[in-house]
């Protein structure tokens, strides 16, 4: 069965505006991983020509969120267990570099965002606002990417993100308690504010594997 498209915000005929409606659906999981979007009933819904559509579709693509195949249409893009657990397998040996580099700036001037994306992640699970929560998850991460002054570092983690942000966006969905997640992080900001490395990468390390049951895999549950 198709879902019904809404309006999130104020209506926006623009190729942004549909593209941020289209952008919600499939991160807060109205539309699945592998869920088609079918642009007759999306235009029906919202009202609005294909041309605004096609151009939102091709946004979403470029981002890496959908992939158009040919006399077929366009899906969400699948991310598995599979390939999250190999994206951590390096990040548990590049993630806790990131946080040794970034680790003056984030005990100085910038202490403060971090703490900030651990709020905003207890905020969005209180809400149970999965994109904001995904939003914030991922946020606290790149943070010791960004700052750790490495372009190379920062190039991994933004060929990772998008495939994190997919996984992710059902990933949240699977916790008995989401306080569990924030609390994790709160973990990790401590330890990485405390500047121990050995620490930071076994607190990791159990981030990544912390609720396996809850995949027919064994592997890394979250990001």
């Amino acid at each position: 069965m198709d879902r019904k498209f809404e309006w999130i915000e104020d209506r926006t005929t623009t190729p942004d505006g549909v593209y941020r409606v289209l952008r919600a659906a499939i991160l807060d999981g109205t539309v699945p991983p592998g869920g088609q979007l079918r642009e007759a009933h999306i235009a029906a819904d919202l009202g609005i020509s294909r041309s605004p559509l096609r151009e939102a579709l091709t946004k979403l693509e470029e981002e890496g969120l959908i992939v158009k195949i040919p006399y077929r249409g366009a899906f969400v893009a699948e991310v598995s267990a599979r390939d999250v657990a190999e994206i951590d397998a390096i990040r548990l040996l590049v993630e806790p570099y990131a946080a040794e580099l970034s680790a003056e700036a984030l005990r100085g001037s910038e202490r403060s965002r971090l703490l900030q994306t651990v709020e905003d992640l207890h905020q969005a699970l209180a809400k149970n606002d999965i994109a904001a929560s995904v939003d914030a998850h991922l946020g606290f991460h790149r943070l010791f990417y960004d700052l750790s002054g490495s372009g190379a570092l920062q190039n991994l983690w933004n060929g990772w993100e998008t495939k994190l942000r997919l996984y992710l966006s059902v990933d949240h969905q699977t916790y008995s308690d989401p306080r569990e997640l924030a609390v994790e992080h709160e973990r990790l900001a401590a330890v990485a504010l405390e500047g121990s490395i050995d620490e930071f990468r076994k607190e990791l390390a159990a981030h990544f594997q912390t609720g396996l049951s809850g995949h027919a895999e064994v592997h890394p549950r979250q990001a």
